[in-house]
């Protein structure tokens, strides 16, 4: 990969949105502004042209009551969840490959460009074969790493050092070299005939996707996603006895969820929130205000706006200003307002819960109480909810960086927690329901038997706490989980 400072992560423009009435098309084809510049100089903001496409009221009514499940597929009526090969929930068209060779670069735009939360890794562009992933997870480490932010114990420092020369030399830095770095999620696969009591109690015990492959094979035929499995369920939930019989219940009385949750104060750079979800094997976290009160939600997939080297100011910004930015380029993107739907209270249903889930596709909702009274406007920078971080090595210094004329970050618009939409909405933080909680209770409540998932969260935050470069390519194979040998149902 090109070093950071010379050279975007993405090189080709994304995806243009059509041109909507009410807004002056901006030329996109000769230059892609970083948000930075799109921020700089107080220009108007994207809503200002346009009605809110919800009411208060009627988004607070969205909030209460999210929508129902959609219609049950004819094709499972009748049939017990547990005897559905997982095959039936896959398809093809969902997988996207890239090589090892491939440059980092090359890899977070297919990732991007795609719409894809994961790319499998093969040897070869006509191997059906994968031998590891490449999501976002992995390029919020790599960005850490490119930006200066990662710390490798003694055993991984030639690695470090040698990608360091390699960035610092304007090099290609190929994926199976960036894949060094770490190893985030377990590789796991199973053959599409096993059936969905494998693929739960696998769920349930912490892991995100499963690998299908065909029988006796290893060629891939899709990827199952615990959010596509609690879809499935949900939406044919009727046809599940056992598991149409928990939505009535609140997940206060279920005992899901934990309420062990990790969060960050919202006035904080937006580069400790990256490090803590790095370091604690998060997906997403939770941005509080010096209450405690839920202001806003910060996912792996959100560093996708960070791939261009003119939005390196947007690490050192706060997090609140991020959580603006990704509300904004929502809008810019959706043509209408976003609004952060990512809280449940304890006495919600787990129906309420699960639909809240499949209509954000978020991975987890925060248990909110009553909200606090907010003694300021933004957060308070004395606390949080993790010890500071340290600085970077010193070897990684003369990294080259970009200089653009940027706007002083101290002259960039201060974004007040008060000010985001919802933000009233909420409540202070006091636990969090994932979908491995709401697996692991259907697993359980079917008789099955899957891994507690805290002890897995446990080993992950133990793993990335001893070694910020776990692993090398090879152990990542040697070390992946092959269901095809479980018994067929």
């Amino acid at each position: 990969m090109q070093a950071p400072s010379s050279e975007d992560l993405r090189s080709t423009p994304s995806r243009n949105s059509s041109v909507r009435s009410g807004h002056t098309p901006s030329p996109v084809q000769s230059h892609r502004q970083s948000f930075t510049e799109t921020l700089r100089g107080h220009p108007p903001s994207p809503r200002a042209n346009r009605q809110p496409s919800l009411s208060q009221a009627q988004l607070q009514e969205l909030l209460n009551n999210p929508p129902t499940a959609g219609s049950a597929d004819p094709n499972f009526s009748g049939r017990d969840w547990q005897t559905i090969g997982v095959g039936e929930l896959c398809t093809p068209a969902d997988v996207r490959w890239v090589e090892f060779d491939a440059g980092i670069e090359h890899a977070t735009n297919i990732l991007i460009n795609s719409g894809a939360h994961v790319l499998l890794v093969r040897h070869r562009k006509d191997e059906r074969a994968a031998h590891a992933t490449y999501d976002y997870r992995d390029l919020t480490q790599y960005l850490l790493f490119a930006t200066g932010q990662l710390q490798p114990d003694e055993d991984h420092l030639p690695i470090f050092t040698s990608l360091a020369k390699k960035a610092q030399a304007g090099q290609t830095i190929p994926l199976r070299d960036a894949k060094s770095l770490g190893n985030k999620e377990p590789f796991m696969t199973l053959p599409a005939t096993a059936n969905l009591t494998h693929a739960i109690e696998v769920f349930g015990g912490g892991v995100h996707r499963i690998i299908i492959v065909e029988e006796g094979t290893d060629n891939v035929v899709g990827i199952l996603s615990q959010l596509r499995l609690v879809k499935f369920l949900w939406e044919n939930g009727r046809n599940f006895p056992i598991i149409d019989a928990l939505y009535s219940q609140s997940i206060k009385d279920l005992g899901i969820g934990s309420q062990l949750t990790i969060s960050v104060n919202g006035d904080k750079p937006l580069k400790e929130a990256l490090k803590l979800m790095n370091n604690e094997g998060l997906t997403s976290l939770a941005v509080v205000d010096n209450q405690s009160n839920v202001v806003g939600n910060i996912s792996n997939v959100d560093v996708k706006l960070l791939t261009k080297s003119s939005s390196a100011p947007l690490l050192d910004n706060t997090c609140i200003h991020f959580i603006s930015v990704i509300l904004s380029t929502r809008g810019l993107n959706d043509g209408k307002d976003s609004f952060p739907v990512f809280h449940v209270n304890p006495y919600s249903t787990l129906a309420h819960t699960v639909a809240k889930l499949v209509a954000t596709k978020a991975h987890r909702m925060w248990v909110t109480d009553s909200p606090s009274p907010s003694i300021s406007a933004t957060p308070s920078s004395n606390q949080l909810s993790q010890p500071s971080v340290p600085h970077p090595p010193t070897h990684l210094a003369s990294l080259p960086q970009s200089t653009p004329p940027f706007t002083p970050l101290s002259s960039t618009p201060s974004v007040s927690a008060s000010t985001l939409p919802g933000a009233n909405m909420a409540g202070r933080l006091a636990g969090v329901v994932s979908l491995t909680d709401i697996l692991n209770l259907f697993a359980r409540a079917s008789g099955l038997h899957p891994t507690d998932p805290d002890e897995r969260r446990r080993q992950r935050r133990r793993s990335s706490s001893s070694s910020m470069m776990r692993g090398s390519l090879d152990s990542t194979r040697s070390s992946s989980v092959d269901f095809r040998d479980v018994k067929r149902g």
